[in-house]
């Protein structure tokens, strides 16, 4: 049995984590969240400790490390904001325990390899949760498209929107510093997704960013991909807005539709299941989706040009 503790407890994917965490036979010793909102841990660990304060959370682990109580923390598990996560990889280091954190595992490439150099460091091992990669359905694509002859490339449109209220721009996710954007706060995951799937990145272009949608188009060594991603409701089909829906996931193949959505709420656990038996997604494979949104963050949109996203046609302006 393994020690967790996990910093971002009250936010919307934690309780992920703690099902993760109970499901896996482990147990979580301490949990950190500005907020206290955090009933949810009475679900699965409610003889966890519980702090608002980083200082005293610190302190604790600290004491826990330097204790010969058999409580000390192997893993910290980091579900904090985007902007944060770089940071409390590092002091998950520092305290002598192994790092899972969510995605984005960072918001700028060039950040990676500050991390490599600590892990070096520490002797130990910092993890992300890039769990699409698990997926059965990702899997077999994946089988797919290898088994393909060697010059095809494969055209996709991958849509995702996911509504989001009012609350969502006064948040930290309304700020592209702190959350590196709609398209790195939402889609950071496909484009992993799309990276291990298709290899490479060839072309990366931007046709339309705004603070609530961006789209483009990206080309992968076997892969010609329109993506469009959004958290304006105004951005749902009209079928969907009828039918009172406020998501929409769709990732289309020529004619064929890629079917996902079922199966994401238990990949959390695949995930901690293969991090615990020597698996796991380290650093390296992060790069190069973290390069991608880089880019999508930073480049100037082009407009309605080339091959872009057909939800594009019907918006205004560029």
């Amino acid at each position: 049995m393994k020690n967790f503790a996990v910093i971002g407890v009250g936010g919307f994917i934690a309780p992920r984590h703690l099902k993760a965490i109970k499901d896996t036979g482990n147990t979580l010793v301490a949990a950190l969240d500005p907020n206290d909102s955090v009933g949810v841990m009475d679900s699965y660990f409610p003889d966890a400790d519980f702090f608002t304060e980083f200082e005293r959370f610190d302190r604790h682990t600290d004491k826990l490390r330097r204790a010969s109580t058999g409580r000390q923390i192997e893993y910290v598990s980091i579900c904090s904001p985007n902007y944060l996560h770089d940071s409390h990889i590092r002091f998950a280091l520092r305290s002598g325990a192994n790092a899972l954190c969510e995605k984005p595992i960072v918001l700028n490439a060039r950040n990676i390899d500050g991390l490599l150099e600590i892990e070096r460091e520490s002797g130990k091992r910092i993890y992300t949760v890039l769990q699409l990669r698990l997926h059965p359905a990702i899997v077999a694509l994946k089988e797919r498209v290898a088994q393909a002859p060697r010059g095809k490339t494969f055209d996709l449109d991958l849509t995702y929107i996911t509504s989001r209220g009012r609350w969502y721009f006064q948040s930290w996710k309304g700020d592209t510093t702190k959350s590196g954007g709609v398209a790195t706060n939402i889609g950071v995951h496909f484009y992993d997704m799309l990276h291990f799937v298709f290899g490479k990145v060839v072309a990366n272009k931007v046709h339309h960013r705004t603070p609530t949608c961006a789209a483009g188009y990206l080309e992968y060594e076997r892969a010609r991909v329109r993506w469009f991603l959004s958290v304006d409701a105004n951005d749902l089909p009209a079928d969907s807005r009828a039918k009172g829906q406020r998501t929409y996931r769709s990732i289309l193949m020529g004619d064929e539709s890629i079917e996902f959505s079922d199966g994401f709420t238990d990949l959390h656990t695949r995930v901690y299941e293969d991090m615990l038996a020597g698996g796991g997604f380290g650093l390296e494979a992060n790069r190069v989706a973290i390069e991608t949104v880089g880019e999508i963050r930073t480049a100037t949109p082009i407009g309605k040009q080339g091959d872009y996203h057909p939800f594009l046609r019907t918006m205004g302006g560029a």
